[in-house]
């Protein structure tokens, strides 16, 4: 199978011939090929070469465009700094001092220089790949999108003063990032990640009654497009399982504090599990053995279809034979 196709057959449910590897990665990639995190996040060329060379060197089946939180971010307004070592800065989220969204541009992703250099990386890497290997594109979540706009302090604040007032929020970072989607499916990309890590820090009530519903419009909207959904929530979601499980995601990255068997229990049978490995503890501090004995005990305990890869990014100090063992080829189980 080429990694295009073990990716497509565990979606579909079928039996891949080993289990795909879909870890994410940033920093390690740029440093991997001699550059540095802020080119990377800054220039599609260096993000495409970088992905391109560790999956050729490490055997990913996916290559990804994702490389910061503000792409989207960036053409509502925000200044963004770009640390030659670290993740890009947002200075000044554009609805801080002032809520009124009247104030919000509606971004054209072919236009606005972050995001088209997103969608520039999916042309390259299908110009260059052709249908060998699955890309994923990525766009912000609505809860996320809407914390980077009004600071993360103010969201928090707004998700229990205003309602009304998150719901219309929500509401135009999900036409952004349906706009952004769409641009990334006609540059080539098979699936769309959603990052959405600040919906970790609330109840499973307000997930459930605010943000669910503007994700949920996403993720219909995405799949309507063809492409295939993976939803990226960073932490412990075990509380935020049952909502999530309505969503009707394709495939979901779980961190290590999650259960495996019992987000397969409240998940269902049919979404794909991804991830799981402590990126810290077993990926960048472990050995080889314990990597491919961490692997090995993940795909049994998910019960059902499984990617491979950390609960979260592959930290850029982690030993190359590290990330060899971790995508070391397994049988399904």
């Amino acid at each position: 199978m080429t990694p295009r196709e073990r990716y497509f057959a565990v979606l579909r449910g079928q039996r891949p011939d080993i289990l795909p590897r879909v870890p994410i990665l940033m920093q390690f990639a740029a440093e991997y090929i001699g550059s540095n995190y802020g080119v990377f996040a800054s220039d599609h060329r260096v993000l495409v070469e970088a992905n391109l060379r560790c999956a050729a060197d490490f055997g990913f089946d996916q290559l990804s465009a994702i490389s910061d939180p503000y792409r989207e971010t960036s053409r509502f307004g925000a200044p963004i700094e770009f640390p030659r070592d670290g993740v890009p800065i947002c200075l000044k989220p554009p609805l801080e001092d002032d809520p009124d969204l009247a104030k919000l541009p509606r971004p054209d992703p072919l236009q606005a220089p972050r995001m088209l250099d997103r969608v520039q990386a999916i042309r390259a890497y299908r110009a260059r790949t052709g249908e060998r290997y699955s890309i994923m594109g990525w766009v912000e979540g609505p809860a996320a999108e809407a914390a980077d706009l009004r600071g993360l302090a103010n969201f928090f604040t707004d998700l229990l003063d205003d309602e009304e007032y998150v719901d219309r929020l929500m509401h135009r970072c999900v036409d952004t990032a349906i706009d952004f989607a769409r641009a990334q499916v006609e540059a080539g990309a098979d699936t769309i990640g959603i990052g959405d890590a600040v919906a970790s820090q609330v109840s499973a009530a307000t997930y459930e009654s605010l943000i669910l519903p503007a994700e949920k419009r996403l993720v219909d909207a995405l799949h309507a497009m063809g492409a295939r959904v993976r939803l990226h929530i960073c932490g412990n979601i075990t509380h935020l399982l049952p909502g999530i499980a309505r969503l009707g995601v394709d495939l979901i990255d779980l961190d290590h504090f999650v259960d495996l068997p019992t987000a397969r229990c409240i998940l269902g049978p049919r979404i794909a599990l991804a991830g799981h490995l402590d990126p810290v503890a077993d990926v960048m501090r472990g050995t080889p053995a314990g990597i491919r004995a961490a692997v090995s005990a993940a795909r049994v305990a998910a019960n059902g279809p499984f990617l491979v890869g950390a609960g979260c990014e592959i930290p850029a100090p982690t030993p190359r034979e590290n990330l060899r063992a971790l995508c070391t080829p397994v049988a399904p189980a």
